[in-house]
């Protein structure tokens, strides 16, 4: 049996129903699992008027997830009696969004579905619908009943996977975030997330803070008082850990499995510039596999036929064999039982 994954749409305005809508469809996605979209009816027939494609779809209700062979969309009333101004910011877009994601985690938590993908959203129609929300890591761990301190953010492209100690903070505050206790938690969270993604025996490399990595002590203390010590930490616990490498230099070496980054920039520039809108962003440390895309809502193409699913589709496949493993490994272990 494939899993069944579940794609909220994002910010209706943006090309998230665009791109969650091509990404179900393309064969790739198709191959690796069931796609079921989550959102509003209406803004996926706006986008495939506006872009000028059909709409295959087999509208369903939760209870009914999975008997169908066509894509399927759990229709949830998001947009009431407004219309959808495509290529605005408005509240209504940003809780359309968020309750989508919120829909689809929850159906995650319940079992109906093996996994979940987010198409993008806008992070000011978010605030402006009032709604705290400072990255999807931390809102999968609050709906998932998870400690916010437990939840990372791991960006996915090729062969490259790289998890944020910090996220959507400031600088000044990222630096207070990097202590010994969090970034022991977070290369141990990376080294359980590669195993769940297949890997065995992962090998990871960590980055320092500073620039150079510190340069000794000369440029601050951070690897040698912090970061250093987590990582003897990570060894004693029997993780091959190496570093910590200057930002700069360390996705160059050949050999890891995976990456830890003190601060978002860290990661999210290295990610940005090798695979521009193919990188996705998984969540770790939660009960549910979700996976998001890296890039924004593309307000300005929203309509025009012009966004590529690529991130939507690795996000998708990803998972998909994620959920597979998943699955292989509860059935040994309750063989074993």
């Amino acid at each position: 049996m494939r899993p069944t994954i579940a794609i909220s749409l994002g910010d209706p305005a943006g090309i998230g129903p665009e791109i969650a809508y091509k990404a179900a469809q393309d064969p790739r996605v198709r191959a690796a699992c069931r796609p079921l979209l989550v959102g509003d009816r209406r803004s996926l027939e706006a986008h495939a008027r506006a872009c000028g494609f059909d709409l295959d779809v087999e509208i369903v209700d939760a209870r009914g997830i999975g008997r169908s062979d066509r894509v399927e969309l759990l229709h949830l009333d998001l947009l009431g009696d407004e219309a959808l101004r495509m290529g605005e910011i408005t509240a209504l877009h940003g809780r359309a969004a968020v309750e989508a994601a919120g829909a689809a985690i929850d159906l995650a938590m319940s079992g109906a579905v093996d996994a979940v993908v987010a198409a993008p959203q806008t992070e000011m129609a978010i605030h402006k619908a009032g709604i705290d929300f400072d990255g999807y890591p931390s809102f999968v761990a609050r709906r998932t009943g998870t400690p916010v301190e437990d939840a990372f953010l791991m960006l996915c492209f090729d062969g490259f996977r790289i998890a944020h100690a910090t996220l959507h903070v400031s600088l000044r505050r990222a630096i207070e975030l990097v202590t010994e206790a969090r970034v022991l938690h977070v290369i141990k969270t990376t080294h359980e997330t590669l195993e769940q993604l297949g890997v065995a025996a992962p090998r990871i490399a960590v980055s320092g803070l500073n620039c150079h990595a510190g340069e000794n002590g000369l440029f601050g203390g951070e690897e040698i008082e912090i970061i250093g010590p987590a990582m003897d930490r990570a060894r004693a616990a029997g993780i091959r850990v190496e570093g910590p490498f200057g930002a700069d230099i360390m996705f160059q070496k050949k050999g890891y499995d995976g990456f830890v980054v003190m601060i978002h920039d860290q990661g999210h520039v290295a990610a940005k510039l090798l695979a521009a809108n193919r990188t996705a962003g998984l969540t770790i440390g939660t009960p549910i596999l979700f996976s998001s895309v890296a890039h924004g809502s593309a307000l300005d193409i929203a309509g025009k036929d012009l966004a590529s699913p690529e991130a939507v589709v690795e996000a998708s496949t990803r998972l998909a064999a994620a959920a597979v493993r998943r699955g292989e490994r509860a059935r040994a272990e309750s063989a074993h039982a």
